[in-house]
């Protein structure tokens, strides 16, 4: 399998943690490549119509995205037991902090780009703030929720520490910890395991 990632991106660092966690990370060629909301990356695009990354090449040729369809798809080969809840209660649960985590990511890469992209003179502060205000909103529905992970360490928990590590990356001056501290103290934790601290992102 091939793998078009790009190692900041927090969405290919779900798919990535994924794959290590399920033990099948060999078995993927990474492909790091670059994309950008402005100029189309025409070798991705010939894989995935959006030029987006993550995309997974499977073995028989097929082209999956984005990163829940990626991870679900990952999730049927291996026989460790599941990443995912089996259907029923517990997985639509799931499936809701997944959507969650990706929100949170899709309006902190929004502000990502507003920032570093837009030029200057055309950055519109009041949609930052509001894109900020979606994140922050989300992690403190994760606040009341982290105590009840345990050691759990599924896709909610994956989404999770992309979504904390992006912020850690490319927020720092945004200090989330500071009105999360059960979900900090989760984090600082989390961030030792092995396939957290495998693709931790760096300039």
């Amino acid at each position: 399998m091939k793998l078009w990632m790009n190692k900041l991106s927090p969405f290919a660092r779900k798919a990535r943690i994924f794959a290590l966690e399920a033990g099948i990370a060999s078995r993927i060629e990474e492909i790091d490549t670059i994309v950008s909301p402005v100029t189309m990356n025409e070798a991705l695009a010939r894989e995935n119509p959006l030029a987006k990354i993550p995309a997974l090449v499977t073995d028989s040729g097929e082209t999956l995205y984005d990163s829940p369809v990626i991870c679900e798809y990952l999730d049927t080969l291996h026989q460790k037991p599941g990443l995912f809840p089996e259907p029923g209660p517990r997985r639509f649960a799931a499936m809701r902090w997944q959507a969650l985590t990706d929100g949170m990511l899709d309006a902190a890469v929004l502000c990502r780009y507003e920032m570093a992209v837009r030029p200057e003179a055309l950055r519109w502060k009041d949609w930052i703030e509001g894109q900020k205000r979606k994140v922050f909103g989300g992690l403190q529905a994760l606040e009341t929720e982290v105590a009840s992970w345990g050691d759990a360490f599924g896709i909610v928990q994956i989404g999770v520490a992309c979504t904390l590590g992006y912020l850690d990356f490319r927020f720092a001056d945004w200090n989330w910890r500071a009105r999360h501290p059960k979900l900090a103290a989760w984090f600082e934790r989390v961030s030792r395991r092995k396939s957290v601290a495998a693709t931790i992102p760096s300039a």
